[in-house]
């Protein structure tokens, strides 16, 4: 059977998973916190047909390179592009978008995810929470408002942020609380008082492209990632909140188009190459009639 026939199967099916990435960008243009992806190729192994040789200088006869011949193409790599989104300002006290590196923890149900999406809000219980019910995972402070950690790594530092209705000493009512550039929620009460209650936790990873998208704009560890380090805004590489906006996605919608017609041209060059072999393979048939 050709070479080719199978060739431009293999082209077909690339391409078309080229327009399933390039789809679920643009369908995902104006989703919150969404990072867009890429897909790369990569041929497959070539046949050889001869082996290259050496120079015999005694023969009188030069070196020879190797003939291969492809058998075509493969998807090497989706990769996920983390560069930083526009802002959308909101006025909410409770978005929060993330100038620089990092993400936010979010635990749900026990299990622990990762988002650059800061569309939050305080439910019933007064707790800090995402779109999906998910705690925004924070740090205690001690009494001088600076976050209690062990280690970079452990998560049991960890817990969700609850806004108090009363200060320390159960004396005045909350009156308002913001959410400052470090992640600190500060609540001032009736008497003018004012208490750090905690401050947002932030992870960072060694290698972002390697976290498992798990979807709702969330991203879960993987070996190839690394282990996560997890820590406050500004500490590190990571970066500094904005209080009042939420980072939107960061598709170009341009450059996914021109995509789209990549992925189409090639679909299509890869079926006229079936279309040929189709041919070739019918007049091998009809030689002798």
């Amino acid at each position: 059977m050709l070479r080719s026939l199978f060739a431009g199967i293999s082209g077909l099916r690339v391409n078309q998973t080229m327009l399933d990435v390039t789809g679920n960008n643009i369908a995902n243009a104006n989703t919150a916190g969404f990072k867009s992806s890429s897909t790369v190729f990569s041929d497959t192994l070539s046949q050889m047909l001869t082996n290259s040789s050496a120079p015999n200088a005694a023969g009188g006869a030069g070196g020879t390179n190797p003939i291969q011949v492809g058998l075509g193409v493969q998807v090497a790599a989706t990769n996920t592009n983390f560069n930083q989104g526009s802002a959308q300002t909101t006025g909410r006290p409770t978005d929060l978008m993330l100038q620089g590196d990092g993400f936010y923890v979010i635990n749900r149900g026990g299990t622990t995810t990762y988002t650059r999406a800061g569309a939050f809000n305080f439910d019933p219980n007064r707790d800090l929470v995402n779109p999906g019910g998910g705690y925004v995972q924070g740090y205690a402070v001690d009494a001088a408002g600076d976050p209690v950690m062990s280690s970079p790594s452990d998560a049991s530092d960890l817990g969700k942020i609850t806004l108090p209705t009363q200060d320390s000493t159960g004396t005045y009512d909350l009156q308002s609380y913001e959410i400052g550039r470090d992640g600190k929620v500060t609540c001032t009460f009736e008497d003018g008082s004012k208490e750090v209650i905690a401050q947002i936790a932030i992870a960072d990873f060694a290698n972002p492209m390697g976290l498992n998208k798990t979807g709702e704009t969330s991203f879960g560890e993987s070996t190839a990632s690394g282990a996560v380090q997890l820590g406050v805004s500004g500490q590190g590489t990571r970066g500094s909140m904005v209080s009042g906006a939420i980072e939107m996605s960061n598709v170009d919608l341009a450059q996914e188009f021109t995509n789209l017609i990549l992925a189409q041209r090639g679909f299509q060059a890869s079926s006229r190459v079936i279309t040929t072999s189709d041919q070739v393979l019918e007049e091998l048939v009809n030689i002798k009639r």
